[in-house]
Order: structure tokens, then sequence, then C-alpha cells
């Protein structure tokens, strides 16, 4: 089974991104429980795949996070170079 591909990450939504970390959290966690009683005979190789693709998802959130980041800097200091229009009043 080839490990999963960041480019199907980067295709998900933020809503999709968020459930399938969730998700894949919670697969981490059923994986652990059940070598932790001995129900997880083989497999083991699912941990690799599972942790793979959380790092992958995170990842992608992260880049996310700080492109959303970015542009607010972007803005901001736009808005603080741009000159501040100066309107004179007739009397």
């Amino acid at each position: 089974m080839a490990l999963p591909k960041i480019e199907d990450a980067r295709k998900l939504s933020d809503q999709e991104l968020a459930e399938e970390i969730i998700a894949v959290k919670r697969q981490l966690f059923e994986l652990r429980f059940q070598k932790a009683t001995r129900q997880l005979e083989k497999e083991f190789h699912q941990f690799k795949h599972t942790r793979h693709r959380l790092s992958q998802l995170m990842t992608v959130e992260r880049e996310r996070q700080l492109a959303v980041a970015a542009e607010e800097v972007q803005v901001e200091t736009s808005k603080a170079s741009a000159p501040d229009t100066v309107t004179v009043e007739d009397e």
C-alpha cells in the first residue's frame, strides 16, 4: 500500500481538511488502542501511514494559516504606505 499523496490533501476545502484531521487522529487513537489491547496482530504499517497522513494534513492546514497571515500583513502594509488624502475645505 502506497503512502497518501499531499496533493490529495491540498484539494480539500478548509472544512473538509479540519474534518479529515479529526478523522485521522481518531483512527490513530483506535490503532493505538488496538495495539494496547493486543487486538492488532498484523498491519503495524498502518501506524506509519496514519501518522504520515496526519502530518500531511496538518502541514496543509499550517500553509493555509500562513498564507492568510501573509495576506493580512500585506493589506496592513499597503494601507500604512498609502498616503492619506487630505481634504482642504474652502472658507
